[in-house]
């Protein structure tokens, strides 16, 4: 090959330099014919209908190439006279089982179209036809038949001219690489449609490559092989879709050898549309017998035999580990949507009725023992107590799954109209606890009024958050008639959060403010410092780690006392003292002053 003859040239360069073929270099009917052929359209109609009505079993019509034409007539033996009058050749494809009448069909067609214009030539064949045309090298023919015009087509054309068009693009890429170009499947079987795959084999000869490892070749070959399938099915305007399956033909010799099914039934069915002498004569060695599997390659096929229950019963516990994470996953998902830390898989079904069945009253009891029984198979299956289990065990482990897929999908809605409840219900608690903080114990209206007077019209609150109180009033009040939409809880929750920081903030600053407006330090003529911190339960006096408190006299107090007076004083703005207060500290204290 590549070594050999082109020594001058790597052979990574020669695959890589892909080369475009254009479409009008392909052998199929030229545009100036096909114009031809589309003005003839409603002679050639005639023809159509009456073959398909006549015999619906055909498969296909279609002109055949004028460039196929002379090589036809030598074929057939055309006289000379006949030659002369340059005929439109047209080819029927007729099932297998109508051979026996293909003279009768043939003289009633040739009668019929005997006064259409062009004059027609008929040439009537069946698929055996076209794969001898091919089993004997006449690539020409088979060529001419899959890059006819069609006509009418049931599928084998189309599948034909895919092949067809890949294999030329294929091997004016790199011939000198391609051993074989093989159809099998549907369309050597006769059942192609007009949408069948296409099963072709491409035999790669890497018997003597010497410059490149040979799957390395068989990868790259395999590369372009596939670019090429859409470029075909383009051109040939087909939908059928190529399938090719790539073989070096020493990997496929080796499959042969070792009595591997695929290749004995692609030998066997297959036929060449390209072949350098490598196909037909193992085509023709099965037939007769040669091509035999070695003692090794029985004794692996019946071992492989004797493995079949052991194969059958492994996969049916697959599926029955299936089913298992088919209903553990699902119930810890729900779990965590509930607001619950997923739990192991052996904690889950009691989690899971406790929290649903139990509390929540959500669920049936059948679901729980769908859970249960899933489980409990797994823990067997894990400590060997399950070894094997039936069919139709699996079967109603597969139904119930699926019920309990769908059940929980309907538990997931309820979840979380539950979910949304507590979460608005959470919102409204949190957010009039911090109002109540600021304003008061008051109605909820009376402290919405106070909000609006005191903090959005002082300018202290921008108006949307005003906004925000209402919407969460009113999702509030649709969730209890359970008429809320996910997308108002959702908008509801973000404005809350929002809401409930502005808040927060708010009163952490009010706190600040209101306690240093309170608190003073005095000092008497001796330069002695006592701090003053006055509040509504009363004012004290700090003095190192000792609290005092001042009324119609100092007595002593302590820090708790001390502390949860300023505690009460948070969010107060203003605090109201008597002053003679003051008169109590000088009497005690001497003449002061008061820093701020």
């Amino acid at each position: 090959m590549a070594g050999v003859n082109s020594p001058s040239k790597d052979l990574n360069q020669e695959i890589n330099s892909q080369k475009y073929i254009p479409k009008n270099d392909m052998p199929e009917i030229s545009e100036k014919v096909k114009k031809e052929m589309e003005q003839k359209k409603k002679e050639l109609d005639k023809v159509k209908k009456f073959i398909t009505k006549k015999y619906p079993f055909a498969l296909s019509i279609g002109i055949l190439p004028p460039q196929a034409v002379p090589k036809i007539e030598e074929e057939e033996q055309i006289p000379e006279s006949e030659k002369n009058e340059k005929r439109v050749h047209v080819a029927v494809i007729i099932p297998e089982e109508q051979f026996k009448n293909i003279n009768k069909i043939k003289n009633e067609i040739v009668s019929f179209a005997k006064d259409i214009k062009p004059k027609l030539w008929f040439h009537l064949i069946t698929p055996i036809d076209i794969w001898n045309f091919l089993m004997d090298g006449r690539y020409d023919l088979s060529g001419a038949i899959a890059m006819s015009y069609p006509l009418y087509d049931k599928g084998i054309l189309g599948a034909l001219r895919v092949a067809e068009i890949h294999k030329n693009l294929v091997l004016r890429k790199f011939e000198k690489y391609v051993s074989s170009y093989v159809i099998a499947g549907s369309l050597v079987r006769g059942t192609a449609t007009k949408t069948s795959d296409v099963d072709v084999f491409v035999i790669i000869d890497d018997t003597d490559v010497k410059r490149m490892p040979r799957l390395e070749l068989k990868e790259k070959l395999r590369g372009i092989i596939y670019q090429y399938i859409a470029e075909a099915q383009a051109i040939a305007g087909a939908k059928n879709k190529l399938e090719p399956q790539i073989w070096l033909m020493t990997e496929f010799w080796e499959a042969v050898k070792d009595a591997n099914p695929v290749m004995f039934t692609f030998i066997r069915d297959g036929v060449p549309i390209y072949d350098k002498g490598t196909f037909t004569p193992w085509k023709l060695l099965l037939k007769m017998g040669k091509i035999k599997p070695s003692p090794e390659a029985i004794d692996m096929f019946m071992s492989s035999g004797d493995k079949t229950k052991q194969m059958i019963n492994r996969r049916l516990m697959d599926c029955m580990i299936d089913a298992y994470y088919g209903v553990l996953t699902p119930s810890q998902a729900l779990l965590m949507l509930y607001g619950l830390p997923p739990p192991t898989h052996k904690e889950t079904p009691s989690v899971f009725k406790e929290v649903f069945y139990t509390k929540e009253k959500l669920i049936e009891k059948k679901y729980v023992a769908i859970l249960e029984k899933g489980v409990k198979l797994f823990k067997d299956y894990e400590h060997g107590k399950l070894k094997e289990i039936k069919g139709a065990e699996v079967d109603n482990l597969m139904k119930d799954t699926e019920d309990y897929i769908k059940r929980m999908k309907q538990l997931r809605e309820q979840i979380e109209k539950v979910s949304q409840k507590k979460v608005i219900e959470q919102m409204d608690k949190d957010l009039f606890e911090l109002l109540e903080n600021l304003f008061g114990k008051k109605s909820k209206r009376v402290l919405v009024e106070l909000f609006e007077k005191e903090l959005v019209k002082k300018g202290k609150m921008q108006r949307k958050m005003l906004t925000a109180i209402k919407n969460i009033e009113k999702v509030s009040k649709q969730i209890k008639k359970g008429k809320v939409k996910k997308v108002d809880v959702d908008n509801a929750r973000k404005d809350a959060t929002i809401l409930i920081e502005s808040l927060i903030d708010y009163g952490q600053r009010c706190d600040f403010i209101s306690i240093e407006k309170s608190r003073m330090q005095l000092v008497n003529k001796k330069g002695n410092k006592i701090e003053l911190v006055i509040t509504d339960s009363g004012a004290f006096l700090i003095e190192g780690s000792s609290v005092k408190k001042v009324g119609d006299k100092i007595v002593e107090s302590s820090i708790g006392e001390f502390n949860e007076a300023v505690k009460k004083q948070k969010g107060h703005l203003q605090t109201k003292t008597d002053s003679k207060i003051f008169k109590v500290i000088k009497k005690e204290f001497g003449d002061f002053e008061i820093l701020l």
